[in-house]
């Protein structure tokens, strides 16, 4: 059975946990300097030990991209992916390492997803799409078939994203936009149409 610790002891990791421990997963330990005490019955053991349980996998538990990031680098642990029991994961798609595939998410056949990737609650991923490492697809976001999402992208609640549409690296994308054309690096957009 695969060890995991998770990095991350706040909001999204109560998610990411209660992902594993529906998928029978063997949590050791939480890591984050701002808890202690226990969550779901696992402990939290302040801040990050590298030495602790050197076997283990590690998922970065932090929705804040860049936090994510920046945490995954120091990680010394290797990586593993939650993935809920609920999900529809096409055996024809591609998944990296550090990914959190959360309750009741689709992911179509011919996708590949990076790594440290959120696809959130309800979110939905259409055929031939192409997700960055560190994006995030908050909860009941739609991305078409052959939509391209660069790294570090949060695609925000309830965004439609409709097809062959390119969304640049570190984007915002707000909550409920219909994103009807391509969005360049680092640009917000928001609104039906997105501007």
């Amino acid at each position: 059975m695969v060890k995991v610790i998770l990095q991350g002891g706040g909001e999204h990791a109560r998610v990411v946990l209660d992902c594993l421990l529906a998928q029978g997963v063997h949590v050791l330990a939480l890591f984050d300097p701002k808890y202690s005490g226990e969550l779901f019955g696992v402990p939290q053991r302040g801040a990050y030990n590298p030495d602790y349980e050197p076997g283990a996998k590690a998922i970065v538990a932090i929705g804040n991209n860049e936090v994510r990031k920046k945490v995954a680098a120091f990680t010394k642990h290797g990586f593993t992916n939650a993935q809920h029991p609920s999900c529809v994961i096409s055996p024809y798609a591609t998944t990296g390492h550090g990914n959190m595939l959360l309750h009741g998410c689709i992911v179509q056949p011919h996708t590949v997803i990076g790594n440290h990737v959120i696809v959130n609650t309800g979110a939905s991923i259409d055929h031939d799409c192409v997700i960055g490492d560190y994006v995030h697809l908050a909860p009941r976001s739609v991305l078409c078939g052959r939509v391209k999402v660069g790294e570090g992208t949060l695609i925000g609640a309830g965004a439609v994203i409709l097809p062959g549409i390119e969304i640049g690296a570190w984007a915002t994308i707000g909550a409920g936009a219909v994103v009807t054309r391509n969005v360049p690096d680092g640009k917000l957009v928001k609104g039906n149409p997105a501007r």
